[in-house]
């Protein structure tokens, strides 16, 4: 297997007897792609003590030798049945973990009955198990970091060559459709998330999506996008306007820059999503806005575009060095519209490095 895979499912089997387990069966596709490096949308891996097994389909068969290296190759077929009981051979009597928070009750019931169906001294014992590879997928590796950072950097170009077109009279779907051509002309795999884009009072939604609707002119634009390249995601926000805004935009602006900078400089290892959330909720609630921010600070960003930590008001989740995270504080006011400002970036000696690098509005004289 890969240098990268191999790491990372000895970090896994570190973790396995701490949580009274013999193995981890793991379905869902990030974990999978994370562990193995299988990026097919259908298999079972199993990881144990001393083995590395993926079951899948005909559909993946040629994938899945190709992506892996020194990982068991199970070729599906027929009823979960039929081929379970090669992927668990040996196991009788273990417990072996299933991912709760993947596993739907459908696939659950399956599972029991297939392993029913095996002799009685053949069975393993399923055990419901939570967030033993997010833990590890919450720190990012070197190749992680540069993937990321790759995304970023295609983001922010995608940014910086639509948002400098963009004319009164444009839509949203237009905005929204724009950026994603860039991304994808320019190499991005897909998009982290259906592009946000709200003009004027629309921006008001922190997950405003995409109207028909025109711009006009000095009403506040929201426009929240992220793209993957190889597997990673961004996810930034900018909120721009067309023309001169009116005295309200800039005042709100600037008390949402000067809470996401502050966060930023401040953010280090050791503090609690909470802790870290809080430096922004207190800078917006001191000026009057404090019940118009009702989002979290941030998240982590990896494989997936919201992953371990959380950094909200109730996170307990410990920011730690190697983590991806954003800083995306926000005011949102009924009737006229929100001001976003998100950046992303690794924490590094202990602060937050920046990646993001698209410009940001300076309200001067407004």
């Amino acid at each position: 297997m890969s240098d990268a895979s191999a790491a990372r499912i000895a970090s896994l089997r570190e973790r396995l007897t701490p949580a009274d387990l013999d193995g981890l069966l793991i379905t869902d596709p990030h974990n999978r792609r994370y562990l193995s490096g299988f990026s097919g949308s259908a298999g079972m891996l199993l990881i144990t003590g001393d083995r590395a097994a993926l079951a899948t389909d005909f559909r993946y068969w040629q994938q899945a030798a190709s992506q892996t290296h020194g990982i068991e190759i199970l070729e599906q077929e027929g009823k979960l049945s039929a081929w379970l009981p090669e992927l668990l051979a040996g196991l009788g009597g273990k417990k072996i973990g299933y991912e709760a928070g993947h596993v739907s009750v459908a696939l659950h019931k399956q599972l029991r009955e297939a392993i029913a169906s095996m002799p009685t001294g053949d069975r393993a014992s399923l055990v419901q198990s939570e967030g033993l590879v997010e833990g590890l997928r919450a720190v990012k590796d070197e190749a992680e970091k540069q993937a990321l950072e790759q995304a970023v950097r295609l983001g922010d170009e995608a940014f910086a060559a639509v948002s400098t077109l963009i004319e009164p009279g444009w839509t949203e779907k237009r905005v929204a459709w724009e950026i994603e051509r860039y991304a994808r002309e320019h190499g991005a795999e897909g998009l982290s998330f259906p592009t946000i884009v709200g003009g004027g009072a629309w921006g008001a939604m922190p997950h405003a999506y995409p109207r028909d609707e025109p711009l006009r002119e000095g009403e506040p634009i929201v426009i929240d996008m992220g793209v993957i390249v190889a597997g990673y995601c961004s996810d930034m926000t900018r909120t721009i306007v067309l023309g001169r805004p009116d005295a309200q935009f800039g005042t709100v602006y600037e008390i949402v820059l000067l809470a996401q900078e502050t966060a930023e400089a401040t953010i280090e290892a050791g503090m609690t999503g909470e802790a870290a959330h809080m430096i922004a909720q207190a800078i917006i609630a001191e000026a009057g806005h404090g019940e118009r921010f009702g989002h979290g600070l941030g998240h982590g960003v990896g494989l997936e575009v919201h992953e371990r930590p959380r950094v909200s008001a109730t996170s307990e989740d410990v920011i730690e060095e190697g983590m991806v995270i954003t800083v995306e504080p926000g005011i949102y006011i009924p009737g006229w519209g929100g001001v976003r400002i998100e950046d992303q970036g690794v924490i590094e000696d202990g602060k937050l490095r920046v990646f993001t690098q698209a410009p940001k509005l300076r309200m001067v004289g407004v």
